[in-house]
């Protein structure tokens, strides 16, 4: 069975996108700080008769990147996904620039860059093993557009987006998106911009557009999935 570890993935869209693909009968390393609702959310995927290796911790720890990748190679010795979806802020809710504490910017370049790029590193091999797997860097539009508040936690998603787009060019055998997944209904949403209330899109519906990218393995860069969604719905 093909593997996956996706970190913060006891909830949110972590947790949607490891449902889909235990559905799909993917074995999956999960990754979050909070421990028992990490080992819930694991249960609940284990009963779509995957393994389900949940391995709590902080990404940003070099010993809990290799307890996760560890992990992975005690399930068949390869690595078919890296999702890195664990995020962090900077600021809750967020702030604007001249407000914004530099140790907050720290912490949020730490976990959204210097650890995905960590845990790349680690899982390399075992990317390489096999038949070559894919890297999602789970990125924002903060990315791109320059929006009030959002200054700090944008500068680490475009960062990560940079470091996405070089990985696949030194690394042509694995695919490497950077996928915006647009606002969601999450809680790091709510933490971000806590009095707006406005409709959004459950995690889930958000997943299908993350399938089609393992569906038909375009060739690497960024994405929405938005976009990729709308056009598997529409094929």
């Amino acid at each position: 069975m093909p593997v996956a570890m996706i970190t913060g993935a006891s909830k949110g869209l972590g947790y949607a996108l490891g449902a889909a693909l235990a559905r799909r009968g993917w074995d999956l390393v999960l990754d979050a700080r909070t421990a028992p609702v990490l080992e819930a959310s694991a249960a609940e995927l284990r009963r779509f008769g995957t393994r389900v290796r949940a391995v709590p911790g902080d990404v940003t720890d070099p010993r809990h990147r290799a307890e996760l990748v560890s992990a992975a190679r005690g399930l068949d010795g390869s690595l078919d996904l890296l999702v890195s979806n664990a995020g962090a802020l900077g600021a809750e809710p967020l702030v604007r620039l001249a407000e914004l504490r530099l140790d907050g910017l720290r912490a949020a370049l730490e976990t959204n860059v210097v650890a995905a790029l960590g845990l790349v590193q680690e899982a390399l091999p075992l990317l390489r093993a096999g038949v070559p797997g894919a890297v999602v860097a789970v990125s924002s539009d903060a990315a791109t557009g320059a929006y009030e508040t959002w200054g700090g936690y944008g500068a680490s998603k475009a960062a990560l987006d940079r470091l996405a787009a070089v990985l696949a060019v030194e690394e042509p055998e694995l695919r490497v998106w950077a996928v915006d997944p647009g606002d969601m209904r999450t809680d790091l949403y709510a933490a971000a911009v806590p009095d707006d209330h406005g409709p959004r899109p459950a995690p889930d519906e958000v997943v299908p557009g993350f399938l089609r990218l393992l569906d038909e393995r375009p060739a690497s860069g960024r994405y929405a999935a938005a976009a990729l969604a709308a056009r598997a719905v529409g094929r």
